[in-house]
């Protein structure tokens, strides 16, 4: 089986894949300090408890595909497929993997490799033209060519980020759950930021993949608009403009790129 790992700034997710299909999955805390030994004890923990896994730490596992948003964190996972999974055919998303989508920024290496794994299973899940936007710890929105081309996109600051933002400067507020209010006229503070929030960042996205889908395309009906993250099921209800919900579009696009750098024997 193959494991792949998506380490985002807040939270890192992990997905097994048997064949095409993603047989189990967690989703736990980023740290920038945790070991690779810690890591491995983590992941040994987390699998151990799955039934089409051995009890060792690498039992049922044949293949790695690694991309992460945090430098630090990628410098320890790759200590831990060098001491952990030595035998194991490992691909870290970094400059030189093969992806299959040409990338048309002005410098390709910036773009962050969350957002690359994204197009690629946009491409190949959906075609082009397309928008992804991922719901994270920022909102980004990845624009794809007809021709299957990333071709750029936007960065807005994330849902929690806004939130916790209101607590830390706004006086009289604090922070609370990201769960829909009665009503877009909030009767009291705690209904008026959840307002605020979920229907601001609906406008948000409308706004944006409105604007986009009419670069990208002739016909913005053409463009498939797919949403990502942990944070997308809050926004999808009041959002007009997305298509499809995949909530696993990276650890698909890494079991992709996976797929195109490790040969098949």
């Amino acid at each position: 089986m193959l494991l792949t790992i998506d380490v985002g700034n807040t939270h890192t997710v992990l997905g097994l894949f048997d064949g095409e299909d993603i047989v189990e999955h967690w989703r736990i805390s980023t740290d920038a300090r945790r070991t690779a030994d810690e890591l491995a004890v983590l992941l040994q923990g987390l699998m151990g408890m799955h039934p089409l896994l051995g009890d060792e730490l690498g039992d049922g596992i044949d293949g790695i595909a690694i991309c992460s948003t945090v430098p630090s964190v990628l410098h320890e996972l790759r200590e831990v497929t060098r001491r952990y999974y030595g035998d194991v055919p490992a691909v870290l998303v970094e400059p030189g993997i093969k992806t299959g989508v040409p990338i048309l920024t002005d410098n390709p290496k910036e773009v962050g490799a969350d957002r690359i794994i994204n197009a690629v299973a946009a491409v190949e899940l959906y075609g082009g033209p397309a928008i992804v936007v991922d719901f994270g710890t920022a909102t980004t929105f990845d624009a794809v060519s007809a021709r299957g081309e990333y071709a750029g996109g936007a960065i807005a600051p994330g849902i929690e980020i806004s939130v916790e933002a209101l607590g830390v400067r706004g006086a009289q507020l604090r922070k609370i759950e990201l769960v829909r209010p009665r009503s877009v006229i909030g009767r009291n503070t705690v209904e008026a930021m959840q307002a605020g929030i979920l229907y601001g960042f609906a406008g948000q996205v409308d706004g944006v993949v409105n604007r986009m889908s009419r670069e990208l395309a002739e016909d913005p009906e053409d463009v498939t608009v797919i949403a990502t993250g942990g944070l997308a099921p809050m926004v999808l209800g009041e959002s007009s403009v997305i298509d499809e919900h995949e909530p696993w579009l990276t650890l698909i696009g890494l079991r992709l790129v996976y797929e195109r750098n490790v040969s098949r024997t």
